[in-house]
């Protein structure tokens, strides 16, 4: 894959994107429609998924961990038995779950340096994925604890986005994104405290998909991050996403939050019906600058206008977000504290992080007491827009995704003040615990992806997603590939059959 600049072409779209159709066997319920009818294996899916890691770890550099050989022998048993009549969801199928979910033999180390040891245990999460049939292939990176919107550190190197090279893909579940951007895993899933699947969802030109809080489990935990964090989808299609999404959710009897059951991929088959959605420009109060960047702003508005032309009711609109901050950052740096002290050397986490990790411990006990007890306040100042209203619609970002570096050298505040000013639009919605979609809206002059958030109250998934399926059939947003992409090259074909 090349970062030559001259790949990008004047209108903003990367060379040799336009005018593809999804290749044979590319998609997450694609890949389970053929292992099903037995038109290929999944032992040639599971190889073609562990070449594609291996020939893109030196340039993507998506993965943390590869289990070429456990996967392949998953890979071997799956086939035995898709052999002897057997069908689940995924059976058969490759994907990845990001660096701070539990793998069985594997460490959880979440994006820091350091020895960490192999977890006795799959994550609850993971045992679901593994019951639908499907076949963890690595653990993808993604930034020390989560923290910010790139995919860097010095326990794994960049992880680039698939699109431009030169660029984060965005994070922190970047190197779920880039993998599914760059055609590694059909989907793969990444976890949301602040806008971490949706952000690396825009600047990858995937669908994002933040749940209800609670409706895939976080368990070990009970919940993560004090609550404002939850696992989602990454996929290159509204129908992959919500596929993998009911795959993956349901509860531990040990959760904290388990909201009632959806039928999320029922959903993206389904008219949304006309909605009244209010458009917003206006992000919440955080006292720093920032500023929308114009192809942003141009790329939001041609989804306005194309819902509009669909037939919904579209108006400038702003919710009440009062000073919702306030509530978020007690719990994301006590958050941080309690993922810190998991670490087995300390002195090896980076400076913002044990800095964060201190502020943690000061916003601790009544602070965060305070901060968790005014949610239902601040639900029903936000959740007034959702009278006259059915869907928010925001940009994702801010900004196009930055270029590698530049925020990994900063200080802790121009850490925070970079980050707010590019990805000011999805934390709001973690402090609330309520749905919400990112779609592909586009691309900067400069070629680099950009994307618009569909938001909506407690449980709303069904709805959002069948207007993320509406906008996918308008919009064709999958038809696209970064150059470079395995369907752009002349690459062998997978071999058929078990």
């Amino acid at each position: 894959m090349s970062v030559d600049e001259s790949q990008e072409s004047a209108a903003g779209v990367p060379a040799g994107s336009a005018g593809t159709t999804a290749g044979e066997w590319e998609g997450l319920a694609e890949q389970a429609r053929a292992l099903a009818e037995g038109r290929v294996s999944s032992a040639a899916l599971v190889r073609r998924s562990l070449e594609r890691i291996e020939a893109t770890q030196g340039t993507v550099n998506a993965f943390r961990r590869v289990r070429a050989e456990a996967a392949l022998d998953d890979a071997a048993a799956a086939d035995r038995r898709l052999a002897a009549g057997e069908r689940l969801p995924l059976l058969g199928v490759p994907v990845a779950v990001k660096d701070d979910t539990d793998v069985a033999g594997e460490p959880t180390a979440f994006g820091c340096a350091g020895e960490f040891p192999p977890k006795e245990r799959d994550a609850e999460v993971v045992r679901r994925l593994r019951a639908a049939g499907a076949i963890i292939v690595g653990k993808t990176n993604a930034c020390e604890l989560g923290q910010w919107p790139f995919t860097e550190g010095p326990a794994f190197g960049d992880t680039c986005n698939p699109w431009n090279l030169a660029h984060t893909p965005g994070g922190s579940s970047g190197g779920s994104a880039a993998a599914v951007a760059a055609g590694l895993v059909p989907a793969a899933l990444g976890t949301d405290g602040a806008g971490s699947v949706r952000i690396p969802a825009a600047w990858s030109h995937l669908v994002g998909i933040k749940p209800q809080r609670g409706r895939i489990s976080t368990w070990p935990d009970p919940e993560s991050f004090q609550g404002i964090t939850g696992i989602g989808p990454l996929a290159r299609t509204v129908e992959d996403a919500a596929l993998l999404l009911d795959v993956a959710s349901g509860n531990h009897d040990g959760d904290l939050h388990r909201p009632p059951a959806i039928e999320a991929r029922a959903a993206a088959g389904r008219d949304p019906g006309r909605l009244r959605i209010a458009l917003s420009w206006k992000p919440a109060q955080t006292f720093t600058r920032k500023p929308l960047h114009p192809d942003v702003r141009a790329a939001v508005t041609g989804v306005a206008r194309k819902l509009a032309g669909l037939g919904h009711f579209v108006e400038e609109a702003e919710p009440d977000y009062g000073l919702v901050g306030l509530a978020f950052v007690p719990r994301a740096t006590v958050g941080v504290g309690e993922w810190a002290a998991r670490v087995p050397d300390r002195s090896l986490l980076d400076p913002r992080t044990r800095a964060a990790a201190r502020l943690g411990r000061l916003l601790g006990g009544p602070v965060l007491r305070r901060a968790r007890a005014v949610e239902r306040r601040q639900q029903q100042r936000i959740g007034a827009l959702f009278g006259p209203y059915d869907v928010l619609l925001t940009p994702t970002t801010a900004t196009p995704p930055p270029r590698i570096g530049t925020l990994a050298g900063l200080s802790g505040w121009r850490t925070d003040q970079a980050m707010i000013a590019a990805c000011p639009y999805a934390w709001p919605w973690n402090v609330l615990g309520w749905p919400g979609v990112s779609v592909p809206a586009g691309f900067s002059a400069d070629g680099l992806p950009l994307g618009a958030q569909l938001l909506g109250p407690s449980h709303s998934e069904p709805r959002l997603v069948s207007l993320a399926a509406q906008l996918q059939d308008a919009l064709r947003w999958h038809e696209r590939r970064p150059p470079g992409h395995p369907e752009e090259r002349a690459a062998a074909p997978v071999t058929p059959g078990a």
